[in-house]
């Protein structure tokens, strides 16, 4: 069936707002060469998207060049000001945006173990509204909270589990009281998955990976045909549980001691390092090849177990260990992980470091703000 003008509208207005997100500033004539739309066609979509707000005139294109047809337009940014928390057992950081996703104030606040819920709660909250404040951001449209643990995919709540700080959970309610915003949470390493695909290792040709997150705890994410699964129940990724050989044991449904995080946790790399003779602090980027070569063994065996389920053609490390153990650790476990599995898959170290959770987030956020804007 033939589309209605208003959907039609809606349609090719969305598709303008896309293009002028992802390349940014467009002349009219430029509009209608990638929509391949017509000009009367375009030249109403402008004076629409101009009306509600969304769109206006940015310059001119060529140095040279004046009247209507050089008129670039571009997205109001300040239409809208997102942020994005990143949510640590020890700390919780910030940044606020615009609608373009144009980073205006960041924040780290550490809050040490054993914190009174409710205050620390309140503390973390404090610190998103200062730096809306010092971002100029009067008012914030999206907010999304990257965490660990399981969310709830019916209620999009953080579940509850003995091993994170009841402060988490404070959190995500005192931000839903408190602020005029659309409030989203996630897994953090789903979140770390999302910015990959999107903006880093993933690049343009993986839009179906595995992402292993190393680091304090471990985790995964699993992309599919460039969509994030999550699971019937959120756990999607719970890789620390894994039984695998080497641990004291199995692991049960009270915690993952003797699964695959106990092999290759922060602490069983640090301990990994000290029985080589190495410092942890810079072990890693060390170049030391028997201890590369002894992690790269304990890894290869949990992405082994992945790579058998999924098949993803490419596994990506982040978090700490993949951070700073780089393309070079990358290249071991792929060497290794091929004499365990014959389903050929590419390891990659993550592109965005420390950034992951907070880019994936800030991505979240604006999806959302976008959706709720853009007709």
């Amino acid at each position: 069936m033939a589309a209605s003008p208003s959907t039609a509208r809606a349609i090719n207005d969305r598709l303008a707002l896309r293009l002028l997100q992802d390349e940014g500033p467009l002349t009219a004539a430029q509009l209608k060469t990638l929509t391949g739309l017509s000009r009367p066609t375009v030249a109403d979509l402008v004076e629409r998207l101009q009306g509600s707000g969304l769109v206006h005139v940015v310059g001119e294109a060529g140095a040279e060049r004046r009247g209507p047809n050089a008129k670039l337009y571009g997205i109001v940014a300040d239409r809208a000001h997102l942020a994005a928390l990143d949510v640590r057992t020890r700390s919780v950081s910030v940044v606020v945006a615009d609608l373009l996703g144009t980073t205006l104030a960041e924040a780290t606040l550490p809050i040490g173990d054993g914190a009174d819920p409710g205050p620390a709660a309140d503390r973390a909250v404090a610190l998103l509204e200062r730096t809306a404040r010092e971002a100029g951001a009067a008012r914030l449209h999206s907010v999304a909270v990257g965490a660990p643990g399981l969310i709830d995919p019916a209620t999009r709540q953080l579940r509850d589990t003995a091993k994170l700080p009841e402060w988490h959970r404070r959190l995500v309610s005192a931000l839903r009281q408190r602020l005029p915003a659309a409030v989203l949470v996630e897994n953090e390493v789903n979140l770390a998955a999302v910015a990959e695909l999107r903006e880093g290792a993933a690049g343009p040709d993986r839009d179906t990976f595995a992402l292993l997150w190393l680091g304090q705890g471990i985790g995964a994410a699993v992309v599919l045909d460039g969509r994030l699964r999550r699971g019937a129940s959120g756990g999607a990724g719970e890789i620390g549980f894994l039984p695998v050989p080497g641990t004291s044991g199995l692991p049960s449904a009270h915690g993952c001691d003797g699964g695959f995080d106990e092999l290759a946790c922060a602490a069983a790399v640090d301990a990994l390092a000290r029985a080589h003779g190495l410092d942890p602090a810079g072990a890693l980027e060390s170049g030391d090849g028997p201890f590369l070569d002894a992690l790269a063994e304990r890894l290869a065996i949990g992405a082994a177990s992945v790579v058998a389920v999924l098949d993803p053609g490419c596994v990506i490390l982040a978090g700490e260990t993949g951070h700073r153990g780089g393309p070079g650790l990358a290249a071991r476990v792929e060497s290794r992980l091929a004499e365990l599995s014959p389903l050929r898959t590419e390891v990659r170290a993550t592109a965005l470091g420390d950034t992951a959770v907070l880019r994936g987030a800030l991505l979240t956020a604006r999806d959302a703000a976008q959706d709720a804007l853009f007709p």
